[in-house]
């Protein structure tokens, strides 16, 4: 006899599959959200585990007492009612268990709130610009900037990529390398979001705000704005390539090479075509 415990796992390690080829994008059917990527997301997700635990627990006592009243003091068992109006031990209950529960939640929300906003000693700076609607990254560092556009269906299908996800000159980044992201805009206010990364930056124009990230595996991850920003704002993907130091001092090397002469030309031709589509 075959037992459930062989089942269920056989069962978990099929359903995994399709999340271990790519779990740096969301999968159909998936339960929960995609795969930390950075200590940022990894404190994220285990703040968001305390959360459920203690929203379940509320539920169930709630439904519990609900049940409860149903039950006991519905007009057929209870046909007198009772003409109690003040019970002191009960209301000073009700009145501080919720406040230790919004401590219990507030403590270390405010506690990942700072971890989330202080970069500790940035080895690199990525600068990121939102236009209507397209990104623009440079690493101040290293001398460099470029445009990023959404690659059309034909390409992306073309290259095994995902639909609406995938650009034409992603953002690459050294693993393990703690980056300043500081993102600002040139128009309207777009978001610089990437879920496995934890980081959801406002693009506003006129003002530079930041956030960092240390990326802890190589990986190609996607992200978009969520800021509804205009006519083409599903056009606005976010593609990030993480590699290795050596790999990265390659691509830098290659990329100054590739948009020394480029002087945003490419991106009026490219911004033509899509406004005139």
């Amino acid at each position: 006899m075959v037992k459930f415990g062989t089942i269920g796992a056989a069962l978990a390690t099929l359903t995994a599959l399709p999340a271990l080829a790519a779990d740096e994008l969301p999968q159909d059917w998936q339960i929960g959200m995609q795969k930390a990527a950075t200590p940022v997301r990894e404190h994220i997700d285990s703040l968001h585990g305390e959360l459920i635990v203690i929203i379940t627990l509320i539920t169930l006592f709630v439904l519990g007492l609900l049940l409860y009243v149903i039950v006991r003091f519905n007009a057929r068992r209870n046909p007198t009612p009772s003409t109690r109006t003040h019970n002191s031990v009960l209301e000073l209950i009700w009145t501080a268990v919720p406040v230790l529960i919004l401590l219990s939640i507030a403590i270390p929300s405010f506690k990942l709130m700072y971890y989330m906003d202080r970069t500790p000693k940035p080895d690199m700076t990525l600068k990121v610009t939102g236009h209507q609607w397209y990104w623009s990254y440079e690493y101040p560092d290293s001398k460099l900037s470029f445009d990023s556009n959404i690659l059309s269906d034909d390409k992306a299908k073309a290259e095994g990529k995902p639909r609406l996800l995938a650009v034409d000159n992603p953002v690459v980044v050294p693993v393990g390398a703690t980056i300043r992201v500081l993102v600002t805009s040139t128009d309207v206010i777009h978001s610089w979001f990437m879920p496995a990364f934890g980081v959801q930056e406002y693009a506003v124009i006129g003002r530079t705000n930041y956030a960092w990230m240390k990326i802890d595996r190589p990986g190609t991850y996607y992200g978009e704005c969520n800021q509804i920003c205009g006519n083409n704002h599903p056009f606005m993907p976010i593609e990030v390539r993480a590699v290795s130091k050596e790999e990265f001092a390659t691509w830098l090397a290659d990329a100054k090479k590739k948009f020394a002469h480029d002087g945003g030309t490419a991106t009026a031709v490219r911004y033509a075509e899509r406004t005139a589509q």
